[in-house]
Parts: C-alpha cells; structure tokens; sequence
C-alpha cells in the first residue's frame, strides 16, 4: 500500500488529479507568473549559469492556463496542434469510450486517417468535432428555453 502511495506522488498530472498541495501551488504559482509578466512585460527567470532568461508573453499566457487548470483540480494533458491520436486518446478526449469513438469515425462524423490496421485522429478534427457538438447543445438549449417560454405564456 505504501508503494502506492509513493508512486502516485510521483506520477504525472496526466495520470492523476492534482493533489490539494500541487493545486494550492499552482494558483500561487499562477498568480505570481501573472504579477511578474503585468511588470516585466513577460517573465524573466535565471537560466544556467545564473543568467537572466525572457519567457515570451504568449508562452507565459500559455504557462498560467497550464496552472489554471492544475489549480482547479483538473488533469492535464499537452498535446500538440499537429498531432494524430489514437482512437483511445481521442475518446479520453471526448470522454466517450472507444467503440463509441469508433462509431463517430465510421459515420464520418469525425475525420480521421487509417495508418496500418489503425486508425488516427488529427487534433484539430477531433477540436472541430468537439466545438461542433457544443454548439448544437447551445442551439438546443436555447430552442427549449424559447419553448419553456412559450409554453408559459400560452
């Protein structure tokens, strides 16, 4: 039980939720990011040998989402733009299983690419999918909300 424990404290944010001493550091930490780029337009760190480094303001914006996330308790992936998917990343993704994901593929709803046996899904068709889908939840919330309104003045 104690290899367990020791071995969750070590293991990435990508396998496991942040616990309640990484999630107060990264809002500290984010915080403190934000304050020292509002000064220094971007934010200055020591580099090797002790010299001054320049972190550019758009990666500094980056690095403080990254904390934000962390700090509200969430696990935390980085993926690149480019980057193809397995079938299992793409549902974790989505969080919908795998067959479901299958399923989305083989109707043409999601894009994808078949490499070997496999098949791969490219980032921004996965994103597109996914802003898509929130946009029809949108759409049909809105629509119900008009009817509720409706049906109560009728």
């Amino acid at each position: 039980m104690a290899d367990l424990a020791e071995k969750q404290d070590h293991s990435g944010l990508m396998e496991r939720p942040p616990t309640p001493e990484e999630i107060d550091s990264a809002a500290h930490a984010a915080t403190a990011i934000a304050v020292a780029m509002e000064l220094d337009d971007g934010l200055k760190i020591s580099g090797e040998n002790g010299d001054p480094v320049k972190i550019a303001p758009a990666v500094g914006e980056l690095i403080i989402q990254l904390l934000g996330h962390v700090s509200n308790g969430n696990m935390v992936t980085l993926v690149p733009v480019g980057t193809m998917l397995t079938t299992q990343q793409a549902a974790d993704m989505l969080n919908v299983s795998r067959p479901h994901l299958t399923k989305l593929l083989k109707s043409g709803q999601i894009e994808f690419e078949e490499v070997g046996r496999h098949r791969r899904v490219p980032l921004p068709a996965l994103m597109a999918y996914r802003e898509e889908k929130a946009r029809r939840q949108e759409d049909a919330m809105s629509e119900l909300a008009r009817l509720g309104q409706e049906f109560d003045q009728g």
